[in-house]
């Protein structure tokens, strides 16, 4: 039997069969496709193989981009549609993988044989691959020997093992936690929310009667749609401090339970670190922070540390000012005379209502899904000059959504978009490629870019047997606008190079420039006018809301910038030790000390479910976000100088940042990318400004 006729993980005709791949068909393609990617290293390696760019990515680089391809629709579907069986066959294979790709960049033929190119041979997409792929042989561990080689390829395996069981845990202690509530515990959580919660515990009901108390049926959980606005809103401050202590004891020894301290990751991320050190030591780095920061923009851990405690010395006025009005409000007017830390978010939120007079709950009413996804895309046609079409491919939910971009007629990308939040899914949301644009050495046919947009929503509910659509925050709005930045960052890029097209090859404290840059949107009335329907009235957000929400926006900036200091400069000292007994604990304690100016309970672990920096390839490298706000705030700063008096964007400007920044991709260094934009480097000045900060 012929298995590419049977096994839709080997049918590369067009997008991945999500429809048809099963758990049974993983270990059969693994096997076949690694049997492929084995012969091709051979073939390339071989002496008398020319060392010729495009020969060598004819042979090795097509049959490793069925290998990613295949693996990469297994991955997403472990991401977003996790089962029991699939697990099991996703972990099966892991191991193999992770050494073959540990194996092949560490392969000291194929990087003598990359070293041979002549580098005169390459255009200049082409020379920056070639660049990347031999600074990335060196850290892969090409010029290691003997033992230190096998060591290295060890600890390579070992570490994907840790941090997918670290996703795996993180993801079970949300999924099965549960609290069943009465409504009366449920005063002052929207009712959007509080359907949600009904719906939830009659479908859990049906599926295992008896499971839900009759005296209490209304289901709680761990996602974020159901336990933020139950922090920001609920009265019961008993309730709120229940979710609290569950969130924030996730995947740890102090979760409630045997059977939730049974997902404990303290084991995990000791072992995580202490491989990491080990792996930059082989290499002949001091710590992993120095291997991390070998390709991004940053010269050094030194430099990160100083910019974000700068940052934070910026910030702390601004957040002190932050805490005094909270603990006032709390105690003139909420009757909260010394605030716990479940009671920070429902303090911010009813100060926020106090002082601008709307809430969360107000402005959700406007922003249905369909009509915000409209908005988003009427801006991304007009400032980028593509149209944006609904097209067909077989998908892993009935929810997901399949898009096409053109210009001009012509296919650029496209992308799904899988918007709800479900058990089986990971927390958070990503960009994903699928396919990248490369001008194929096999076909000489040039293949367009394939993007995976995720996030977690709230989904639609059905209220007296009418459907609703899902109703976002405007946070969830920034958030989409956020990865329709990367997506476009992929599947705008005009290289035809795979190895620096859209997003590859861009140094990780920059990638998040384009993401960043799109949220900005989100507060300009000439885009968010567009994207708005009252869900009941279909009445447009009005102007004098709009300006609430404007003159609200940086309330409480101080002490967000804080926070993400707080995660930041925590990751980069964790990774900054030289020893491989870190407390890591005491790491985060000290950083608190520093930076925190709420001190959370003893008994809190968030680092537990940091999966960013633990299995979200963001190890010492946390800072980007802040890094590379930097840049999108200066990036966007240029359209503010470019603004019409009519209020819209500049097309013109959005014709000079796609070309400078979204079509360069890796091709060039960012810094270069972003002074052919400006016409100078970056300045902290636009990032305070638009965060209330400016002196």
């Amino acid at each position: 039997m012929n298995p590419t006729n049977t096994n839709p993980l080997l049918d590369f005709s067009d997008l991945p069969l999500f429809d048809r791949i099963a758990p049974a068909h993983v270990a059969p393609a693994v096997q076949a496709l690694l049997q492929k990617s084995n012969a091709a290293l051979e073939t390339v390696t071989h002496a008398d193989f020319p060392a010729h760019w495009d020969a060598i990515a004819k042979v090795l680089g097509t049959a490793n981009d069925e290998l990613g391809r295949a693996w990469g629709a297994v991955g997403h579907l472990n991401a977003v549609a996790d089962t029991p069986e699939l697990r099991a066959a996703y972990n099966q294979s892991l191991p193999v993988m992770t050494e073959f790709w540990t194996r092949l960049g560490a392969d000291e033929r194929l990087y003598a044989k990359y070293k041979a190119i002549d580098p005169a041979s390459l255009n200049a997409e082409q020379r920056q691959a070639h660049k990347n792929a031999t600074r990335d042989f060196v850290l892969s561990g090409a010029e290691l020997t003997g033992e230190a080689k096998r060591r290295f390829a060890q600890i390579q395996e070992r570490q994907a093992e840790l941090s997918q069981k670290f996703s795996e845990n993180t993801l079970d202690a949300t999924d099965r936690y549960a609290y069943f509530a009465t409504l009366e515990e449920l005063a002052g959580v929207p009712a959007d929310v509080v359907q949600a919660a009904c719906a939830a515990a009659s479908a859990l009901e049906a599926k295992t009667p008896g499971s839900v108390p009759a005296d209490r049926p209304y289901l709680l959980t761990l996602k974020m749609p159901c336990y933020l606005p139950v922090m920001q809103m609920a009265h019961s401050s008993a309730l709120r401090a229940t979710l609290y202590r569950a969130n924030t004891t996730r995947a740890s020894d102090q979760a409630a339970t045997g059977a939730e301290r049974a997902l404990d990751n303290t084991a995990l991320i000791r072992e995580i670190l202490a491989l990491r050190l080990e792996e930059a030591q082989l290499l002949g780095y001091p710590n992993f922070a120095a291997v991390s920061l070998a390709a991004k923009m940053a010269s050094s851990a030194d430099e990160v540390v100083a910019f974000l405690r700068d940052l934070g010395q910026r910030a702390r006025p601004y957040a002190e000012q932050d805490l005094a009005e909270m603990r006032s409000y709390a105690a003139d007017h909420l009757n909260l005379p010394d605030p716990q830390a479940w009671d920070w978010a429902y303090i911010g939120e009813k100060l926020k209502e106090a002082r601008y007079a709307f809430s969360e709950q107000e402005v959700k009413q406007y922003f249905t899904a369909p009509k915000v996804l409209a908005g988003l895309f009427k801006i991304i046609e007009t400032l980028f000059e593509v149209a944006i079409r609904p097209d067909s491919t077989p998908t892993w939910h009935e929810s997901v959504q399949f898009y096409r971009l053109e210009r001009g007629g012509t296919l650029i990308g496209r992308f799904y978009l899988d918007q709800p939040a479900r058990n089986g899914k990971r927390g958070g949301a990503w960009m994903n490629e699928v396919l990248q644009r490369w001008l194929r050495p096999d076909t000489g046919a040039l293949q367009t870019p394939v993007a995976h947009l995720v996030c977690n929503f709230a989904d639609g509910v059905v209220v007296d047997g009418v459907g609703k659509p899902a109703l976002l925050t405007h946070d969830d709005v920034i958030t989409l606008f956020h990865e329709f930045g990367h997506g476009l960052h992929h599947m705008l890029t005009q290289v035809n190079e795979r190895e620096v097209s859209g997003i590859n090859g861009v140094e990780w404290d920059a990638v998040e420039l384009p993401s960043q840059f799109m949220e900005n949107f989100c507060w300009e009335w000439d885009v968010l006018r567009h994207m708005t329907a009252h869900v009941d009235t279909g009445a447009p957000l009005p102007r004098a809301l709009f300006d609430k929400m404007l003159a609200a926006k940086n309330f409480q900036s101080g002490l967000q910038t804080l926070r993400q200091i707080e995660f930041s400069l925590f990751d980069m000292l964790l990774h900054m030790q030289s020893s491989a007994n870190v407390d890591f604990m005491a790491i985060h304690q000290q950083v608190r000390n520093e930076v925190a100016l709420i001190e959370p309970p003893a008994w809190n672990r968030t680092a537990h479910t940091f999966s960013h920096i633990f299995a979200g390839g963001y190890a010492a490298g946390y800072y980007s976000y802040k890094w590379a706000e930097v840049l999108s705030a200066d990036a966007y700063a240029a359209f503010e100088e470019t603004t019409g008096k009519d209020g819209a964007p500049s097309v013109d400007t959005g014709r000079k940042y796609r070309q400078a920044i979204l079509e360069a991709g890796g091709s060039r260094p960012a810094l270069e990318s972003f002074k052919a934009f400006r016409g100078r480097e970056p300045t902290i000045d636009a990032l305070l400004r638009h965060q209330g900060m400016a002196a």
